[in-house]
């Protein structure tokens, strides 16, 4: 959420085009590559989702049943095509943090292997070829390398020799996507309302099911009486409130020293507008600048401004106390620092294992400064968000707290998506 345009360090590098591609000249949901032993509006999400659409963690979505070599909407840029070898593309699988984080990667694994177990995995495999059996299959089988490699570099070498390499075209039907980064915020809190807590969190009201559509406004519901009796905490800045309502999920420091953690519950069906977009629409920041960090210095500059804009956005999520549970994604396991990514589940396999390219935010060891560096990894497909839309926008889980939140800032470029499978 910071760093301009100017400073951005661009991970892009052209990719191959599938010749059903060519032909058509329409994106491809995937450009499939059986690469590994043949041949070798949008702005970010963080800001998480105050320059986006709804951002991830806490957007329930209707899934698309599976299809089998049918089209999805032109709307959504996707049509799947068969998985056969076209243009081998030889890709570089080290994972750039294995040495430091064999358990995170292995817990991510297997909250990916206990969703997919469940019944309503099945509906959740668009991509013609991938099957929810087959990506159990290739989600367990990854876990026992991952065990006993030990290096990167073995584990790279066990994956190219058994697994196939799927490609996401991205946004551009050449491979570009781009990546955003979001995270979990820590607040101070109230169970209570008084002097200095002021600004409520509401849970979900029990009749919510029978609100007539279109439903209240923001505006309308924090300016009635409606949710009264259902506050969970009150936060003591306006602002901070209103993030947690993109976040989807908190954790609070309470008074008494607890803490009280929160997640997501549902929404109204009002449509989300992003403040950082209304902002540069009225000519207040240029796009360039928009992040959470300059976000929160207008309004720190701007307070007459703050209500203005957040009515702009008429949706409204309300909460659920966790009892300190993690962060949950839309899957409903909890999502893992560095290891978790959004991505439209209408399209792409729900829990399903992938490797992404791009530049993320590392700590220099000397300075104690992030740095921007191109990195790769593994990770796993376990959230969405109403921002994430269609194969060219992948949204990174950077962890809890400020440091998460700086880095998660930082994340704002482009790079490459690709899914493994068992080789068959």
């Amino acid at each position: 959420m910071t760093g301009s345009k100017n400073n951005r360090i661009h991970a892009h590098s052209r990719l191959h085009r599938s010749p059903q591609y060519q032909k058509s000249g329409r994106p491809q949901a995937f450009a499939w590559q059986s690469a590994l032993n043949r041949g070798g509006d949008i702005l970010f999400a963080t800001c998480v989702g105050l320059i986006c659409a709804v951002p991830p963690c806490y957007m329930q979505t209707d899934f698309q049943s599976p299809l089998e070599a049918a089209e999805l909407k032109l709307a959504q840029a996707v049509v799947p095509i068969s998985p056969r070898a076209v243009n081998p593309l030889t890709v570089d699988l080290t994972d750039d943090l294995l040495e430091s984080d064999r358990p995170n990667l292995l817990q991510a694994i297997d909250y990916s292997i206990q969703y997919i177990r469940t019944p309503s995995a099945a509906n959740r495999y668009p991509v013609a070829g991938i099957s929810q059996d087959l990506m159990e299959r290739s989600l367990v089988r990854f876990r026992r390398l991952v065990q006993v490699s030990r290096t990167a570099k073995d584990l790279q070498q066990a994956v190219s020799r058994e697994f196939d390499l799927y490609q996401s075209v991205g946004r551009d039907g050449s491979g570009s996507v781009q990546f955003t980064g979001y995270y979990e915020a820590v607040y101070k809190a109230s169970r209570t309302r008084n002097a200095e807590y002021q600004y409520p969190l509401y849970r979900l009201p029990p009749d919510f099911d029978q609100w007539q559509s279109p439903h209240p406004t923001r505006a309308m519901l924090e300016g009635s009486q409606q949710l009264a009796g259902l506050e969970i905490a009150w936060l003591s800045d306006r602002f901070q409130a209103f993030l947690v309502h993109v976040q989807g999920s908190a954790r609070f420091e309470l008074p008494d020293g607890n803490l009280l953690t929160v997640g997501y519950a549902g929404k109204t069906d009002q449509p989300y507008r992003s403040v950082g977009a209304e902002l540069v629409r009225d000519g207040k920041m240029r796009l360039e600048d928009v992040t959470l960090q300059t976000l929160i210095a207008y309004f720190q500059k701007n307070p007459q401004d703050l209500v203005m804009y957040l009515n702009r956005n008429p949706s409204f999520v309300f909460f659920r106390e966790t009892n300190g549970r993690p962060a949950t994604g839309s899957l409903g396991v909890p999502v893992s620092a560095e290891r978790s990514i959004a991505t439209d589940k209408k399209i792409f396999p729900a829990g399903g294992l992938a490797l992404i390219r791009t530049t993320i935010p590392l700590e220099n060891p000397t300075t104690g400064k992030l740095e921007l560096r191109q990195t790769q990894r593994f990770v796993l497909d376990q959230d969405t968000g109403g921002a994430i839309r269609g194969a060219g926008r992948v949204d990174i889980f950077m962890g809890t707290g400020d440091r998460a939140k700086q880095r998660a800032g930082l994340i704002k470029d482009d790079g490459e998506l690709y899914y493994l499978v068992l080789k068959q």
